[in-house]
């Protein structure tokens, strides 16, 4: 039988908010370790390796503050750029040897009596007094349930899992999906497919994309005068921030939809085509796509636009309108499941209740971190956090202050367990809610991921990014209902 190894802290997950986490605790001179079921770390940017792959936020945005990339080649970078950045971040802080690959976690269980995280995993069992989960949301693959689908005759992948080895090459191609993976994947393989069959329940807003190569000269004046880089980086915040209000105050946003519109007119000149592209709400009530070369692949005399896919049967594709199609390969570019967090399934309280089975659908957090019921535990970009306009990282270095300030509390006070007050929680959910009522998510008139199994908008933050940082701060035991080695305060 396999000895249990012990930590004082334990984080699932290598991605970048693992590797966050992991700098952190290295820092604070913490006994910890990372358990990251495949072999490398990257997280979304090592699975995601389909093609034009790339972030939709400026670069400079991309990283985290504490270790700037001035080698970024485009402004907007692509994956393998931010997955070698995600590994030389984690070679520079020495946090690799901490990461044991090929550890997947089978189940979390909370023992109440020890005030230990035990955990099953393929590598045997581990134990923690801490348990910081960094999965994120853009984790496992929504496969849709379409009649016939598993039964298809030809090659069929998700985005996230692309085949590298099937070629494309004068085949017909269905896609199913017009998010932000598709995109960016269908320019790169419109050119070499025979037909490619785009299958849209719902039009998309698709903005111009300000990216460019960013020359050797200006990559020079980064690495060598880091205020300049610190100069960008300000800028660039600013900048989203200020499209950041328009989500508050959507008649912006209504505005901004006019650039959205001549992107289009310019791009496709068949009318029905372009009528079938345009979107009837308002733009960011769906996650905000940029891209300078969709349209103008759609528009291309190789591509058919249909309505969403009804049904499969063998090789043929049956779309809404009945309409049939003989297709070689099916990619999807249906995305994650991001509120049904997979993790939920697989952590549970000290009475054997899943983290799933307390939130039945819909996600709740005390800022978007810890979860009643679930001692010395923290989530990173958990429910609530999300927002439409910045950067993931800004997102995650709030909620790791916070985290890492939890972990010391906790450690350096020698607790049994911290858990936050049911009636905290509460009250921060009330308030988001409340917060959300006039944004864009909720008056913009489409349906999208940012709302849950309930019908509940369990993912988006409705204010600024700088209020997000200053309320997810410093750990204030007060919230928390504390257990000390002595009994309860």
């Amino acid at each position: 039988m396999n000895e249990t190894r012990q930590y004082d802290v334990l984080v699932i997950g290598a991605g970048a908010s693992g590797i966050g986490a992991a700098i952190r605790l290295r820092q604070a001179g913490r006994d910890f370790a990372v358990l990251e079921k495949a072999d490398d770390l990257g997280g979304t940017w090592r699975d995601n390796s389909y093609p034009g792959c790339a972030c939709d936020v400026p670069s400079a945005l991309y990283s985290y503050s504490f270790a700037p990339n001035p080698e970024w080649t485009r402004a907007f970078a692509a994956q393998a750029e931010i997955q070698a950045y995600l590994r030389t971040t984690a070679e520079r802080y020495d946090v690799q040897s901490r990461i044991r690959f090929g550890v997947e976690l089978e189940r979390a269980d909370w023992d109440e009596s020890a005030g230990l995280w035990r955990l099953e995993t393929t590598d045997g069992p581990y134990a923690a007094r801490i348990l910081i989960s960094g999965t994120g949301p853009w984790h496992q693959p929504l496969i849709p349930e379409i009649a016939g689908l598993s039964e298809f005759t030809g090659e069929v992948w998700h985005s996230s899992r692309w085949n590298h080895s099937y070629d494309l090459k004068a085949k017909r191609v269905a896609v199913i999906g017009t998010g932000a993976s598709a995109v960016q994947f269908v320019p790169k393989i419109q050119p070499s497919v025979a037909e490619l069959h785009l299958f849209q329940r719902t039009a998309q807003w698709v903005l111009p994309k300000p990216d460019h190569y960013v020359p050797q000269a200006e990559r020079w004046l980064m690495r060598s005068f880091p205020a300049a880089q610190r100069a960008l980086r300000s800028a660039e915040y600013a900048g989203m921030e200020l499209l950041g209000l328009g989500f508050r105050h959507p008649w912006l946003l209504r505005q901004v939809q006019r650039v959205g519109r001549l992107h289009l007119r310019r791009a496709v000149r068949d009318p029905l085509r372009r009528a079938a592209l345009m979107p009837d709400y308002t733009l960011g009530c769906k996650r905000l796509l940029l891209s300078n070369d969709y349209y103008p692949a759609v528009a291309a005399s190789n591509v058919v636009v249909h309505p969403g896919l009804r049904v499969v049967d063998g090789n043929k594709l049956v779309d809404a309108d009945g309409n049939e199609t003989v297709v070689d390969a099916i990619i999807l570019g249906t995305g994650f499941h991001i509120l049904d967090l997979p993790i939920a399934h697989r952590v549970y309280d000290a009475d054997g209740q899943s983290l799933a089975e307390h939130w039945k659908g819909s996600p709740q957090a005390y800022l978007g971190t810890t979860v009643k019921g679930f001692p010395n535990a923290f989530l990173l970009l958990g429910p609530s956090l999300g927002t439409g306009h910045t950067s993931a990282f800004m997102i995650l270095e709030a909620q790791l202050r916070y985290a890492l300030g939890g972990v010391e509390a906790i450690l350096r006070g020698d607790w049994h367990s911290a858990e936050i007050r049911p009636e905290a929680q509460d009250a921060f959910n009330a308030e988001v809610q409340e917060g959300l009522a006039g944004t864009v998510y909720e008056t913009g008139g489409c349906a999208s991921y940012y709302h849950d199994a309930n019908g509940r908008n369990s993912f988006s933050w409705p204010w600024s990014t700088a209020r997000m940082r200053r309320r997810i701060r410093d750990f204030d035991p007060a919230d928390y209902l504390v257990s000390e080695k002595a009994g309860v305060r």
